[in-house]
């Protein structure tokens, strides 16, 4: 048995491995090892939560932004950017139409508005959540503070998502403009566990400047952080960035750490993401079978999708879009899995 092969068994045994074994299991992958860990990952995601793929409704409200992060196409320094913010009644027709089509998950994510105060967060979270008692809300409107994250929490939010991006924060520097620090970025996610949201982080697979070193503190530091769901995608450019010559990451390389993912933290949440989708044809369907249990199709009006370009070719139409749920309820039933629509809490404590 090769030193890879051995590290692979122990991963899937204990589901914990020192950095250095974790620094080997990516240096050193092979096909056959990547067969492995996918075999194992999906073996593992469905005996904990069965052949269900929980399906959350998406609400990308408003691309407008505050920060100028290097990678992102809705940067406050794309001037090209058309710019939208939908209102409250908008986003409750959002809620509305994916109420109908079954869906108990809405997912509100935008750019950090300062339009949107808390004032008006609070508002618009409580009427969701007046209107649809028995859904989640989940919010990924970037970082902060701890008292507007409280609000948000009591006016009935359940889920607040918040890439990471590096657990490095020199790499973080070199992804994101003077004033974005990482530590402010880990405090706000140690805020959101401590209220009780459940919680999740995640970075970009090959972001410009990242090494097999970077990603294993990522993968440390989310085994001690437990989050509660963790997405990560390619990176991917977008034209109107500094990044917009940049090699983007690959779905293979993707693929590999979902499944070590899963085996590392066996009861997380793990989305098979839109630029795992946009990168590889069935991308999303091949991440299901390396492990992951969360797809968020998009329940945004369609005349803004479009606008919400975080990188070049975003999906966003065909079984992207929430209202071709039995499209991607048929993707998932031909690999052996039903699609469903309810809460689908995270199993993390």
């Amino acid at each position: 048995m090769t030193q890879i092969s051995r590290i692979a068994e122990t991963l899937t045994r204990e589901h914990q491995l020192s950095g250095q074994e974790l620094k080997l299991l990516i240096d050193e992958r092979d096909e056959e090892t990547a067969l492995f860990l996918e075999r194992e990952a999906r073996q593992l995601s469905r005996e904990i939560y069965g052949n269900k793929i929980y399906i959350r409704g998406l609400i990308e409200f408003t691309n407008y932004c505050k920060n100028d992060c290097y990678y992102c196409g809705i940067r406050k320094g794309n001037h090209n950017a058309s710019r939208y913010r939908l209102g409250e009644e908008e986003i409750l027709s959002c809620c509305k139409a994916g109420y109908e089509l079954g869906f108990r998950t809405f997912v509100l994510q935008g750019g950090e508005d300062p339009y949107f105060t808390d004032e008006r967060f609070v508002k618009l979270v409580s009427a969701i959540r007046e209107t649809f008692p028995d859904c989640a809300i989940t919010l990924s409107a970037g970082e902060r503070s701890r008292e507007s994250y409280q609000k948000l929490y009591e006016a009935g939010a359940d889920r607040y998502l918040l890439r990471h991006e590096t657990a490095d924060s020199s790499h973080y520097q070199k992804l994101h403009p003077e004033g974005m620090i990482l530590q402010t970025r880990m405090a706000c996610l140690q805020n959101l566990r401590d209220i009780g949201f459940q919680t999740g982080c995640g970075f970009m697979v090959g972001s410009p400047g990242q090494t097999t070193d970077h990603i294993v503190k990522d993968l440390r530091f989310m085994k001690e952080f437990k989050p509660h769901m963790i997405g990560i995608g390619p990176f991917l450019p977008h034209k109107d960035t500094p990044f917009k010559d940049m090699e983007g990451g690959t779905a293979e390389f993707t693929l590999y750490l979902l499944s070590i993912i899963r085996l590392l933290m066996p009861e997380v949440l793990l989305p098979a993401t839109t630029a795992l989708g946009t990168v590889k044809n069935g991308g999303r369907e091949e991440g299901i079978l390396h492990g992951a249990n969360v797809v968020m199709p998009n329940l945004s009006p369609k005349d803004v999708r479009e606008k919400y370009m975080l990188y070049n070719n975003k999906l966003s139409s065909g079984s992207e879009a929430a209202e071709s749920l039995e499209l991607l309820k048929k993707s998932f039933a031909d690999i052996g899995y039903e699609a469903v629509v309810h809460r689908g809490d995270s199993l993390v404590k």
